[in-house]
């Protein structure tokens, strides 16, 4: 028999009780990753909306949606998480993945979405934390080194590197009921190739731009097979991540 593994994000929306029929609002969506699946979840009876102010992130976006034969659902919108148009209504819920970390003012953002949200409905978002990140017995030094990376990168961008620790206290201020809370270490070991390498070389243009590092220290050819040996030789864990999730609903009228 073969065992699938279980996706974070996958678990955490049927958790928080995305399912067939529902109305559901994707936000940042990218090129929609996690508005697919949405979009799998809630079938052809429901409906998902995805929104993200990256054009080029859209473009690719509706190319996926071409290739896998889609017409009319999921649909994407350009549009910030501020300035969302009216006429977009009102969502069962409202998803968003590695998005929140990003805004200046979190606790405005999820309020102004939650005028989208009916009363009720819910809303879901999974960010990533740093604060107990890395950790590991042995010593690891490229993987440490790889991971400060990016870790420089989105500081030097403005995100909240704590932002799984402030979810509880952000949807309570914008007004939400929290249900529920939870994190999960991403976990590596000699045997569970992980592509932080390929990670950083998407990346590598925001790093080298942002002044963290230069192209001769990253070195992305070789990268990831230098963290992989490096895991090989180990024969311990890494842990490099830490992936918070959680669902809070907004009161029903009365």
């Amino acid at each position: 028999m073969t065992v699938t593994k279980r996706d974070f994000t996958l678990q955490l929306l049927i958790d928080a009780g995305i399912s067939e029929g529902m109305r559901v609002l994707d936000v940042g969506c990218g090129s929609g990753d996690v508005t697919f699946m949405l979009s799998r979840l809630v079938t052809a009876t429901g409906e998902v909306t995805g929104i993200d102010h990256d054009s080029h992130a859209l473009s690719l976006a509706h190319e996926r949606k071409a290739a896998l034969g889609l017409k009319d659902q999921p649909a994407f919108i350009q549009s910030g998480l501020l300035d969302l148009p009216q006429s977009v209504g009102t969502f069962d819920a409202i998803t968003g993945r590695r998005v929140l970390m990003y805004q200046a003012d979190s606790v405005a953002a999820i309020a102004a979405l939650a005028k989208h949200l009916r009363p009720g409905g819910v809303m879901i978002f999974q960010e990533h934390d740093t604060t107990m990140v890395p950790a590991s017995l042995d010593a690891f030094p490229l993987h440490r080194k790889a991971q400060g990376w990016l870790l420089q990168m989105i500081d030097r961008e403005g995100a909240d590197l704590h932002i799984g620790f402030n979810l509880h206290r952000i949807l309570t201020h914008a007004g939400l009921v929290v249900e529920s809370v939870r994190a999960e270490c991403l976990v590596q070991t000699p045997d569970a190739p992980y592509g932080l390498g390929h990670i950083i070389k998407a990346c590598l243009p925001r790093i080298i731009a942002l002044g963290v590092a230069t192209a001769d220290e990253i070195g992305i050819e070789t990268l990831q097979q230098r963290l992989d040996d490096e895991r090989h030789q180990s024969n311990g864990i890494y842990i490099g991540d830490v992936m918070f999730g959680a669902w809070a609903r907004k009161p029903a009228i009365g």
